[in-house]
């Protein structure tokens, strides 16, 4: 099978802190597969704007080793590179002050049909200064559009502030709030596997499912980034990727794939979600922070190992399990429960569906007992689709229940590259198409839920329970969900 390459409209896409280390990681190889892939060609422009002293070729050759780098070897083309990194130009600019926004000016072409965008690869706090040199000089249009990368603040006060700021310029229509998780494919494929399929939507509520689980954990630790200090697993992580995750788990089906339409249902969710007070804080959360490991073979450097000198005895958060409810008709008395860390056992992202028992079992005397169905929804690594069921193993001797797996592998199933979710976000921007980005109420709705959990850490007196690294966290998240009767999911395959 191949996937349809739809073109899109020339553009002039200019990229606010283009030197920085996710332009270099996440952007520009986006941007070459998609170029390379024929989405489009030399018609548009990629306009870098940084402090940092460099001439056109020294961006382009700052784009052609980000290629080298990032982009695996079997798509490197040299003729399709030089192609490529010949639509880069670059303006030296300190966003701060006036001076530099002229060249950038003379560089935007004024065109309708060439769509403008401004990415913003900065620091929140500078979304505001760049906005509003925009809004003030000839950049601005009625159907540009700027794009904002996380953190949008660190609570529902400072993301107000931030998102004010941007609103005296932009209307919402025209900002694009990035997460790029929405834009994994095996995410867009759950609103696919609920909405496109008969066979699950009639069991996807609390009479036929038990619980859900969402977890996202990395194996690789915190390191030296001074910002993930600031934020913690909780703002890192649940606030934005993982209770997006959720909406899309536990949305109702909206009246269209409009962008809006869809969002609406979005927000339903988490206006439902049971607010977490201070006197449940302590019963349905845990947080923790993971402490170095040696043995004969490895050495793991511990959190507080990593911190510089004034950082030391940090009470900020690497790990997080909690359990969430939704008051709503459809998931009432359904538990959601949340996972995600940094030096956990192994890198994976999945969403984990868990079915009731069966009502009845007629199985009694057969070997093995009957366990409810789980449907598995893996993100990363080996994006794919799982449904665990019971079946009898063959051969003559008795009936001898077995679980096995229907598996859809997307690398075994589809022939081509999976594109990196990047690719499509940045070029959703250019199509005007928002289905896969927070709207403002979305990301303030999600801000109140969590500043309650936040408060309420701050003012414990317990540190976060250690964990060792290597481990699937500390022991109260275990706890967590086994007080319910209930164990995490852990599928080595």
């Amino acid at each position: 099978m191949s996937s349809r390459i739809i073109p899109v409209q020339p553009f002039d896409y200019v990229v606010f802190g283009a030197t920085g280390d996710l332009t270099k990681r996440k952007l520009i190889p986006a941007l070459y597969h998609r170029f390379k892939d024929g989405q489009f060609d030399e018609q548009s422009r990629i306009i870098g704007v940084s402090r940092s002293p460099l001439s056109d070729a020294d961006f382009q050759k700052l784009a052609r080793d980000a290629v080298a780098e990032f982009v695996e070897k079997e798509y490197r083309d040299k003729e399709t590179i030089e192609r490529f990194v010949s639509i880069f130009s670059y303006i030296v600019n300190d966003v701060t002050n006036q001076d530099g926004w002229g060249d950038l000016g003379k560089a935007l072409r004024d065109d309708s049909q060439v769509v403008r965008a401004f990415y913003l690869a900065v620091a929140p706090n500078l979304f505001e200064p760049i906005c509003e040199y925009l809004g003030k000089r000839k950049y601005y249009r009625r159907d540009a559009r700027v794009v904002l990368e996380k953190p949008l603040g660190h609570d529902l006060i400072s993301s107000q502030e931030i998102n004010d700021g941007v609103a005296r310029i932009f209307a919402e229509d025209q900002v694009y709030r990035i997460d790029h998780y929405l834009g994994k494919e095996t995410v867009q494929n759950l609103l696919a596997l609920r909405f496109a399929n008969t066979l699950f939507e009639p069991v996807w509520n609390s009479t036929h499912i038990d619980h859900v689980q969402l977890t996202v954990a990395e194996s690789v630790g915190a390191g030296t980034r001074g910002y993930y200090d600031e934020s913690g697993a909780l703002r890192d992580m649940i606030q934005n990727h993982m209770l997006q995750l959720l909406c899309l788990v536990a949305m109702e089906p909206p009246a269209s794939d409009d962008a809006n339409a869809l969002r609406d249902e979005k927000l339903k969710v988490l206006r439902a979600l049971r607010p977490i007070a201070n006197g449940d804080v302590g019963k349905v959360t845990v947080r923790g922070q993971y402490r170095g490991v040696t043995s004969e073979t490895t050495s793991v450097k511990g959190y507080q190992d990593e911190l510089p000198e004034g950082k030391k005895g940090s009470r900020t958060e690497t790990f997080v399990a909690l359990k969430a409810e939704i008051q709503n008709w459809r998931w009432a008395g359904v538990p959601f429960y949340f996972r995600t860390g940094k030096r956990m056992a192994r890198r994976v992202s999945e969403i984990c569906i868990q079915f009731r028992d069966i009502p009845h079992s007629i199985f009694d005397h057969a070997e093995g007992a009957p366990r409810p169905n789980k449907l598995i929804i893996r993100l990363q690594p080996d994006e794919g689709v799982k449904l665990l069921m019971m079946i009898k193993d063959p051969g003559p001797g008795g009936m001898r229940l077995r679980e096995v797996p229907l598996n859809l592998s997307f690398a075994q199933t589809f022939s081509e590259r999976t594109p990196e979710a990047y690719e499509r976000l940045l070029l959703d921007v250019v199509r005007g198409n928002q289905t896969l980005f927070m709207r403002r109420d979305e990301l303030e709705a999600a801000w109140a839920w969590v500043d309650p959990i936040r408060e309420a850490w701050d003012r414990a007196s317990e540190p976060p329970q250690p964990y060792t690294a290597g481990t699937w966290g500390p022991t109260g998240s275990i706890a967590l969900i086994e007080r319910d009767g209930r164990t995490w999911h852990e599928d080595d395959n």
